[in-house]
């Protein structure tokens, strides 16, 4: 068996111990390096990472870009590949990323993106918004850090090339239909403090045209009535959820309490 590659894995997470073993096995023994970091975590989390060798810290929250920072931190590498514990790197995407590590000019990348692809109901979704989501996961810690949004939508910025390797990286975000239902409104609070915060008011026609235009998008534009039902069900959800967005934004500007 090969020696572990010099990279670091570093998953973030807070009560993860039924997700852990998936994802920690799938990184399991190629690289050299494993890193889980804990946010106020109460199951076995810490137990379950440690069987896999893996080392375990503690820290606060400070939302996702600035925890996903202090975690970088940690590595024991200067390449990185960092996961969260509902994702499992394939067979295909492994073989990839080493190919990638053994090439003779990869210290002139800042990181790598590759496509990520989710398992939902009762398939893997391979069209429409949720495919092929390249995400930019592999990254050079000295060139590159997480950014963006301090809320949500956290990416990895580059100061650098990006390379884009084929392989898929698996995610098993919503294991269930309701478990993606009840997500609807934690992003509609996200949705609505960045709005706020960003001095931006309720427009009526966004409200209208935008369900409409992610629906169209998401099933016919991108084929996501190939996925069968589940693509189906995925374009109207994007499209409520963005029209529940936009209606809580309403909400947040003109509620008042009845008069009496």
């Amino acid at each position: 068996m090969a020696a572990p590659l010099s990279i670091s894995v570093v998953v973030v997470a807070k009560n993860e111990a039924h997700n852990l073993p998936r994802c920690l096995a799938s990184v399991q023994g190629w690289v050299a390096d494993i890193v889980v970091v804990l946010n106020a975590t109460i199951d076995d989390s810490a137990a379950v990472a440690e069987k896999f060798g893996a080392r375990v810290a503690h820290l606060e929250w400070h939302g996702y870009r600035d925890t996903k920072n202090a975690a970088l931190a940690l590595a024991a590498h200067p390449w990185v590949l960092s996961i969260d514990a509902d994702e499992e790197v394939s067979a295909a995407l492994r073989e990839d990323l080493i190919a990638f590590f053994a090439r003779p000019d990869r210290d002139q990348f800042a990181g790598a993106r590759f496509p990520r692809k989710v398992w939902f109901i009762d398939r893997w979704i391979t069209h429409g918004d949720w495919y092929p989501d390249h995400s930019l996961r592999f990254l050079h810690r000295d060139r590159a850090r997480w950014g963006g949004d301090e809320f949500v939508h956290e990416k990895i910025e580059c100061a650098g090339p990006v390379a884009t390797l084929r392989g898929d990286l698996h995610h098993y975000s919503f294991p269930t239909l309701a478990s993606h239902v009840a997500k609807i409104n934690p992003f509609a609070d996200l949705f609505v403090r960045q709005q706020q915060a960003g001095g931006k008011k309720f427009s009526l026609a966004a409200a209208i045209i935008r369900p409409g235009w992610r629906f169209f998008r998401a099933y016919v534009f991108k084929c996501g009535c190939l996925d069968g039902f589940p693509g189906f069900y995925i374009a109207w959800a994007t499209a409520f959820g963005a029209f529940v967005r936009y209606s809580r934004l309403y909400e947040a500007e003109n509620h008042r309490e009845p008069r009496r």
